[in-house]
């Protein structure tokens, strides 16, 4: 140990705050430095004289009474009955917030779940054999042929004309339930389009999210779920599906 560093120790020694590995090196370094232990000695000798009691000034009573006096009064204790209360307030606040809290992350979670499903669905669907069910690019083809398999048939929208090619459709499963996906495509990249029926009947905005590697739109419109998943960029799915969506409210007004 150096001198530097004993004399940083010096003043926690005096007051026994070291443990006992590190009062040892600082005690094996005085004993072989005059230096140091004279600076130990000096700091033992000031600490003595400050602990004398000629030193200390005891303030008059008048001055505790002044204070005491400035000082507000203290309120009225909380009966038993009141602290009772308020406790039993805030835990059924507490309680409230809580379940919202924990209903919210339940929400989340089982989106993310949903949206794990629904891209599993769509790489399965790249395998050989497993894209399309009903092969055709005419809408009014395979709209029908989803009638009787499903609850609720999706809408099927020709979008050739505005760059998304539709080739057909097929049965797929997603949260242990069947539902039915669209297939189209832009270019070479497929585009699923999944289709659920729900039972809220809320207008939900478009939201973008990726997983593994894909986009995935999602949005909820007339009492159905859409998901629409691809590996093209989100730009161009948010473009197919304000084509699709501009598409199915015109079919709905006309």
């Amino acid at each position: 140990m150096t001198c530097d560093e004993a004399r940083i120790l010096l003043h926690a020694l005096l007051d026994n705050e070291l443990d006992a590995g590190h009062a040892r090196e600082v005690e094996a370094h005085i004993a072989s430095c005059p230096a140091c232990a004279a600076e130990l000695a000096s700091q033992h000798e000031m600490k003595r004289v400050l602990a004398d009691a000629d030193l200390r000034y005891t303030a008059p009573s008048s001055l505790r009474a002044r204070i005491e006096a400035s000082l507000p009064q203290p309120q009225r204790q909380p009966t038993r009955r009141s602290v009772l209360r308020g406790f039993a307030m805030g835990s059924a606040v507490s309680a409230l917030a809580a379940s919202g809290v924990v209903a919210l992350v339940l929400r989340q979670d089982d989106q993310q779940r949903i949206l794990s499903e629904v891209v599993s669905a769509h790489l399965r669907s790249l395998q050989a054999g497993h894209l399309i069910d009903v092969v055709s690019t005419d809408q009014h083809t395979v709209k029908p042929w989803f009638n009787g398999k499903l609850d609720v048939a999706p809408p099927v929208i020709d979008l050739t004309a505005q760059g998304f090619t539709l080739v057909g459709g097929r049965l797929d499963y997603i949260d242990a339930r069947a539902i039915g996906a669209v297939v189209y495509k832009r270019r070479q990249h497929v585009i699923n389009l999944f289709v659920a029926q729900t039972a809220s009947t809320e207008h939900r905005l478009p939201k973008t999210q990726s997983m593994q590697g894909f986009n995935c739109r999602r949005w909820g419109e007339r009492g159905l779920n859409f998901w629409a998943v691809s590996d093209i960029g989100g730009d161009e799915l948010a473009e197919f599906v304000d084509k699709f969506e501009a598409a199915m409210k015109a079919n709905v007004e006309g």
